[in-house]
């Protein structure tokens, strides 16, 4: 068997250095989480990329096998799908880059297509491997620092560009960052950015062993608390914390919210538009202390946003916005 890439979701693990074989599993002992090998299917396309453990991009052809991992996805501009809806035939597609492997069954017709696999078997040493086989439990410790809090109104509504400005400026004030995606599909490249940003740690939800937070509800409270007690743990002055996609999606963004509120000084809001600003202001009865994203891309914009929604917005990709946001920072975390 040729040597296979292994994905994003595989750098908790260590299937890359230590001998494993491959197995194939009835549909009965599949699960969330399991790492498994899949073969490559198709005519090469812009999405036929893997996702490396370094978070570098390798582009990947016919026949080529890939480890990922089973999970679940429900992107709101991009696609939809799990391992469960997986068929007889075996065939699954890609549904993150970084190897959250599943069936897509709803996919944006501005996407090209996804990139085709079909399950060649589980990756085992005697029982099967998964993402949680390389998560040990960590002691409980309570989150004790001051949290920016980025939200979006969808996917690809700016908050990693937003938390990259926001890391950046923290640091130069010479802050000890950690920077924490909570929810969200695995894409290891977006903590990368915040760590080149000046972040000193960086966490995901992959660190506790979830390819996705989209999960019941309580299979995501235990991991989200040990996610939590390795942040605390970690030295940190200031957390930056991002809920991927929105948390109105089936992501659990909701409930990381709940869980540190008491520790949020400022709940920064990515939004698409300014509209959009006020339908998750309406679904939280909660204003943010900052909008920011495309819903800023103008003047206009930016004025919108004041006048339906009263809060204050920025556009912090410009230079000029950077003072405000400062000094906006300086207040909500009660730092001179």
């Amino acid at each position: 068997m040729s040597r296979p890439f292994y994905s994003t979701v595989t750098r908790i693990s260590d299937v890359e250095t230590r001998a494993h074989d491959v197995t194939k599993l009835p549909r009965s002992d599949w699960e969330t989480g399991d790492y498994v090998l899949c073969e490559v299917h198709g005519r090469p396309g812009p999405l036929f990329q893997i996702e490396r453990p370094s978070g570098r991009m390798c582009q990947v052809f016919d026949g080529d096998l890939v480890v990922g991992a089973f999970g679940v996805r429900a992107a709101t501009l991009e696609g939809v799908g799990g391992w469960q809806d997986i068929g007889e035939d075996g065939r699954l597609h890609a549904l993150t880059s970084a190897g959250l492997f599943g069936k897509a069954t709803s996919v944006s017709p501005l996407l090209p297509p996804l990139m085709e696999l079909e399950y060649r078997g589980h990756l085992t040493r005697g029982s099967k491997l998964t993402m949680k086989s390389f998560c040990p439990p960590v002691d409980s410790v309570p989150l004790a620092i001051p949290v920016v809090l980025l939200i979006g109104t969808s996917m690809s509504s700016g908050k990693t560009a937003s938390g990259r400005v926001i890391v950046h400026e923290l640091s130069q004030l010479g802050f000890k960052v950690a920077a924490a995606k909570l929810t969200g599909a695995a894409r290891f490249r977006d903590m990368l950015s915040w760590k080149d940003a000046g972040a000193s740690h960086v966490f995901d939800f992959v660190d506790v062993g979830l390819p996705s937070t989209v999960c019941p509800p309580e299979d995501f409270t235990d991991p989200l608390e040990q996610l939590l007690s390795k942040i605390a743990t970690a030295g940190a002055d200031i957390l930056v914390a991002e809920a991927g996609a929105s948390p109105l999606e089936p992501y659990n963004g909701s409930i990381a919210m709940q869980k540190i509120d008491s520790k949020v000084k400022m709940l920064v809001l990515s939004a698409s538009d300014p509209y959009a600003v006020m339908g998750v202001q309406h679904a939280f009865s909660r204003k943010p202390d900052l909008v920011c994203g495309p819903a800023t891309n103008t003047e206009a914009a930016i004025e919108l946003v004041g006048k339906l929604c009263g809060v204050p917005a920025l556009n912090l990709l410009r230079r000029k916005s950077r003072p405000v946001l400062v000094e906006m920072l300086k207040e909500r975390l009660a730092f001179q």
